[in-house]
């Protein structure tokens, strides 16, 4: 996954949260396209459109205003363009049954938001050094779930 230049996706309709992980973004040294979305609509029309670039990761809050986190990732899954996407579920909820549902719909990664800019900064640097074909092939809860 880790290429010379990484294609981020954030879709997130916290402002605080979107400024606090883009200011984490800039302080990890990898180079990076960072692109954020206010809200699930937003982000699935922008990835649709077949003439924009698809990103390595997206990085998907669950609990968004006019198209939730679990829509968009169910849409992703279902799309032929779309279903390769390695998606990090982002998200304040901890809650067992958010967990599974994003699980069992295709999610490659959970992460609980932190309020910690030192542990943030390295969650993001741990989710662009995992080995995604390990995770997408080999798909248990053990390593679904990231905890810091």
């Amino acid at each position: 996954m880790l290429h010379t230049h990484l294609h981020i996706m954030l879709a997130d309709d916290d402002e605080d949260d979107r400024l606090f992980f883009t200011e984490a973004f800039e302080e990890v040294k990898i180079k990076y396209t960072l692109t954020t979305f206010n809200d699930g609509v937003s982000l699935m029309n922008h990835l649709v459109v077949k003439e924009n670039p698809l990103p390595d990761i997206i990085f998907l809050d669950l609990n968004m205003p006019r198209k939730s986190g679990m829509e968009c990732l169910k849409e992703i899954r279902n799309s032929e363009r779309l279903k390769n996407i390695s998606v990090a579920i982002y998200s304040t909820s901890s809650s067992d049954h958010d967990v599974e549902q994003t699980f069992i719909s295709g999610a490659n990664v959970y992460i609980k938001k932190p309020s910690d800019f030192t542990e943030l900064k390295k969650i993001i640097s741990d989710v662009i050094h995992i080995n995604w074909q390990y995770i997408t092939d080999g798909l248990n809860k053990d390593s679904f779930i990231l905890n810091f």
